[in-house]
């Protein structure tokens, strides 16, 4: 069994956040994003273009936003670490102008 790089708990950022287990180091994989399609906006949609959405259905989906992430979603949908990430720190991404 795959040991978890990451828990969800409560964020001083927003609501519920994603924090890391353990070091994570630049470059890794910290998850893929597992979901369903999504025909209309809400809080745990990304859209890939103008009319393709997805519903995200994981814990991937507590990764807040800040303006200075150390996460990115990447075209596989896979979400890798930008920088070395501590213990304990919140697993944080850029949603960007539209979102933020």
């Amino acid at each position: 069994m795959k040991k978890m790089i990451y828990e969800v708990k409560q964020s001083g950022i927003h609501g519920k956040g994603l924090f890391a287990t353990c070091k994570i180091k630049k470059g890794d994989i910290i998850g893929h994003i597992k979901y369903n399609p999504a025909d209309e906006d809400g809080i745990y949609v990304l859209w890939i273009d103008d009319k393709t959405g997805i519903r995200v259905d994981c814990d991937l989906k507590y990764i807040n936003h800040n303006t200075k992430p150390n996460a990115c979603y990447c075209d596989d949908l896979d979400v890798v670490a930008l920088k070395n990430i501590s213990k304990g720190e919140e697993i944080t991404h850029d949603y960007g102008d539209d979102w933020a």
